[in-house]
């Protein structure tokens, strides 16, 4: 079992989970951020009590300096970090480059650090996407379809950058364990202003800048579910995660059905959250206009039912409902003054 972890871009969401999941078991953790000088302080002050448990370092995902110093002393890696705009970059290498070069940097450090366990943060993104229509249901043996023009920068990237890891082991990982966690869209709790892409459309139907439901929807699982699949996968035996791919999935939602639920769950805070329906040929006219509308538009009428049955069997993985990861989403942006009762 891995004592100590480095766990890469310390201040995201994920990480900052799994970073609270290895500190509560009494593990050493290692963690990059980008600037340690704004970035160092917002980890202390929420781990305060963590001390010389907690070793923060400066590292980016382009450039070499910084990692052999994270690495030492290290058994795993939990490569966390990767590029996730809120906006649609101007071409997908913006993207692509970044994760895959960030990916294959952090293996190569480990392999040289001596490290034994490296579980990769990558995504359903790298599952479901480019495939044909009319498929609707896909596991961890479906990979998306690079050569379809329609996948979007991000799953590019996150699909480009699993593959490039995948294929660096087979040359170059003997002595390590290397394992996949591939999250649908992630809601739960959060703890600061620095939002994900997730809980950005949590907040924006909340506040009414989302003005009306497109025909649209998406996997849902909890952030606190997704760190715990990324801390059994670094203590579990070998042979139970060695070359594995773990999609972790509570269940697929439309927008609709996400609405609904926050007008159920938190009617206080549910005011202005849409009821009626954006018609599709009205997302299809603002597209090469919206960069947030163009995202929806691939979407449109597409059932991407990822399966998380294969992490709740090995990893012993539980889900929060998607109801309740909404639900606590919700609570948490109202908690930190992110939204107001309306």
């Amino acid at each position: 079992m891995a004592e100590t972890v480095l766990v890469t871009g310390g201040t995201g969401f994920i990480a900052g989970e799994i970073i609270d999941l290895l500190l509560g078991a009494g593990k050493t953790v290692h963690t990059t951020v980008r600037n340690r000088t704004s970035n160092e302080p917002r980890l202390q002050d929420r781990w305060r009590t963590a001390g010389e448990r907690l070793r923060v370092f400066e590292a980016d995902l382009e450039n070499d300096a910084g990692w052999a110093e994270a690495m030492e002393e290290c058994d795993a890696v939990a490569h966390v970090a990767s590029p996730f705009p809120m906006s649609t970059p101007r071409h997908p290498d913006e993207l692509v480059k970044p994760a895959r070069a960030g990916a294959l940097r952090a293996l190569e450090c480990a392999k040289k650090a001596g490290v034994t366990r490296f579980v990769l943060t990558s995504s359903a993104a790298a599952i479901a996407y480019g495939h044909p229509p009319g498929r609707d249901r896909f596991d961890e043996s479906d990979w998306t379809v690079l050569e379809n023009p329609e996948v979007p920068a991000y799953h590019r990237s996150k699909t480009v950058a699993e593959k490039a890891s995948r294929e660096w082991m087979a040359q170059n990982g003997e002595g390590m364990t290397f394992c996949s966690i591939n999250p649908v869209a992630v809601l739960g709790p959060v703890h600061d202003e620095d939002l994900s892409t997730s809980i950005e459309l949590v907040r924006k139907l909340l506040t009414g800048e989302i003005p009306a439901l497109p025909d649209a929807g998406f996997g849902i699982v909890d952030v606190r579910d997704v760190a715990l699949a990324h801390v059994r996968a670094l203590d579990a035996p070998a042979e139970t995660v060695r070359g594995e791919r773990f999609a972790v999935s509570d269940k697929f939602l439309w927008m609709q059905d996400i609405a609904g639920v926050l007008r159920e769950r938190v009617p206080d805070l549910a005011g202005k959250v849409p009821s009626r329906r954006l018609p599709s040929i009205v997302v299809k006219l603002l597209a090469p206009f919206m960069a947030d509308i163009r995202q929806v538009k691939t979407e449109l009428g597409r059932h991407r039912d990822v399966s998380g049955a294969h992490a709740r069997q090995a990893l012993g993985i539980d889900y929060i409902s998607a109801e309740d990861s909404i639900e606590a989403t919700a609570r948490s942006l109202a908690d930190k003054g992110i939204v107001t009762p309306s």
